[in-house]
């Protein structure tokens, strides 16, 4: 079977797909190419994404069709929008908003590159904001009964003019509606995923927790204290076999803005045991936000002390 960074798309550009026509290859994902496109009826730019048949497995094409039928149905300032759905004789499609930005894992790279140690990672009170944005997408989400299934910097835009964080790529989505008693396939990306995930358990809004709590520490610490393993696959085992949980650091002891409000903050998001962690992420951004309120009090004192 082909790979997705093997498919020729020069003879799709020009081609009328629904109510839009093919400008120019955007970008690669694992299993499908996004696209400009030109939607003729509203005259304006968007977003194609498409999944060559070549690729098809039933696995895959049940995955492609539920990420545009559950983002389909959300509608949030912080998810990105889906337009149309469709198919021809040789690929899959849908349609979405596009969204000019970078996503936050680009955003992250270049702090890592900055001369300064001290700026190598976001000013907290940035990756405070940006996150609490995106835990209000998280919990609508949940509450219309789908789970994302991989929260992670690279499934989230930072749009350019407002620089609200935009979560994409429902591609592993799960209707919580949908029976999952035959369906024990492990979907995520390992260093976000939960135990119960990395052991294909069912799962709800509390694995999407975790992942954004990993997330989140990645944003604020020049690396992330996990143990030292080899590979993904280690990294997946000790997960499931931390039940005291799978960083070996506070968050605290790596960037000394952090305190340890944050640090059990962090570790009740990625508690070994779903009961163990918020019961929404409605409750974790009121947990965030009273962070945010503590620093920047803390910040404006400083600053007053300064003067």
């Amino acid at each position: 079977m082909a790979a997705i960074d093997t498919i020729k798309t020069d003879h799709l550009i020009g081609l009328e797909v629904g109510s839009s026509t093919i400008v120019r290859e955007h970008a690669r994902g694992g299993m499908a190419v996004i696209f400009v496109a030109y939607q003729r009826t509203l005259k304006r730019r968007i977003a194609l994404k498409v999944l060559p048949k070549s690729l098809i497995t039933p696995t895959a094409a049940e995955l492609f069709h539920r990420e545009a039928e559950s983002a389909a149905v959300l509608y949030h300032p912080n998810i990105i929008p889906v337009y149309e759905v469709g198919e021809t004789d040789e690929f899959l499609y849908f349609s979405m908003q596009l969204v000019e930005g970078d996503s936050l894992l680009q955003v992250m790279k270049t702090a890592r590159k900055n001369i300064l140690p001290s700026r190598r990672t976001l000013p907290v009170r940035t990756a405070l904001e940006t996150g609490i944005q995106v835990l209000d997408a998280l919990d609508y989400a949940h509450s219309e009964g789908i789970v994302h299934r991989d929260i992670k910097p690279g499934n989230i835009l930072m749009e350019k003019r407002s620089g609200r964080p935009i979560v994409l790529d429902f591609g592993v989505a799960k209707v919580l509606k949908e029976d999952t008693k035959s369906r024990r396939v492990i979907q995520g990306t390992p260093v976000y995923m939960a135990p119960e995930q990395i052991m294909a358990r069912n799962v709800d809004g509390r694995s999407d927790m975790y992942a954004f709590g990993v997330t989140l520490s990645q944003l604020v610490v020049p690396s992330l204290p996990f143990p030292k393993v080899g590979s993904a696959v280690e990294l997946m085992r000790e997960k499931v076999k931390r039940k005291e949980g799978i960083f070996t650091r506070p968050l605290s002891e790596l960037n000394p803005q952090l305190d340890e409000r944050f640090d059990a903050m962090i570790q009740k998001t990625m508690a070994y045991d779903p009961e163990d962690r918020y019961a929404s992420c409605g409750e974790l951004k009121e947990e965030m936000a009273a962070c945010l309120s503590q620093l920047k009090d803390r910040q404006g004192i400083n600053r007053r002390g300064d003067e």
